[in-house]
């Protein structure tokens, strides 16, 4: 089984960055071969590693779905060979996208497929690193059910605080196995305010670290450049390694 580490978080709090700086990192460490799996609808992790996507697992569900599946051949081996296809191969690292949710009708046997092909393929690497959306579905039901790390990304808003709190909330009552949780206040201007600490203490959250707002970060993400691609003495970055440094072992 891999070391598997999720991140979940508010649209809009930089959860997909943070995600591509982990990879990075893991890269750094000698950590590979990791498997990057981007499991939010909003799916933008190729973008922050500078890589193209052309096909994602969600693809392969809906043809199943849709009986395009080829005379004499198994849906088994169709979703094994359409998702061999949907891995895209990098430096350290593979990357499969998840894709959309799916339409109308019962998934049930393509998630199934699903959920045996990833368990598989996971035994592969010694690192997962999964980007989810807020509500970590794909973590529930599509994926092993163990996390090592479960990162919640998050700024100093009240909103995005309150994301967070639900977040964690939500990983305790799902069937995951998460093992630790904790905290990571991104974007951030001054530090973490007292207002903020106060709902983090509330809630029982474990800060992991603050990560500065850095215009580096908004000028790769204007030009279209991968965010990766910031070198490792940017403070952000450097802050992001330290937390990092500090929750893997």
């Amino acid at each position: 089984m891999p070391f598997s580490i999720a991140l979940a978080g508010k649209g809009g709090t930089g959860k997909t960055t943070v995600a591509g700086l982990l990879i990075k990192y893991l890269k750094s460490k000698g950590k590979g071969p990791i498997l990057a799996v981007d499991a939010d609808s909003n799916a933008n992790l190729n973008e922050v590693m500078g890589l193209d996507v052309s096909d994602t697992l969600g693809h392969a569900r809906e043809d199943m779905k849709k009986g395009k599946v080829p005379e004499g051949m198994t849906k088994d081996i169709f979703i094994s060979m359409r998702m061999e296809e949907a891995i895209v191969e990098a430096d350290g690292y593979d990357l499969v996208v998840m894709g959309q949710p799916e339409g109308s009708g019962c998934y049930c046997a393509a998630n199934t497929l699903l959920t045996n092909f990833l368990e598989k393929l996971t035994d592969n690497y010694p690192f997962l690193v999964m980007d989810n959306e807020a509500g970590m579905e794909h973590i529930s039901r599509l994926t092993t059910k163990n996390v090592d790390v479960l990162l919640i990304v998050a700024d100093t808003s009240r909103r995005g605080l309150q994301a967070a709190v639900r977040i964690n909330d939500l990983a305790r009552e799902l069937n995951i196995g998460v093992e630790k949780s904790f905290l990571i206040i991104n974007q951030a201007r001054n530090g973490v305010p007292d207002p903020a600490m106060a709902i983090i203490e509330e809630a029982g959250l474990e800060l992991a670290g603050t990560i500065p707002e850095d215009d580096a970060v908004y000028e790769y993400d204007m030009k279209g450049e991968p965010t990766v691609g910031i070198p490792e003495e940017n403070p952000a970055v450097q802050a992001a390694f330290d937390i990092f440094d500090r929750i893997i072992a």
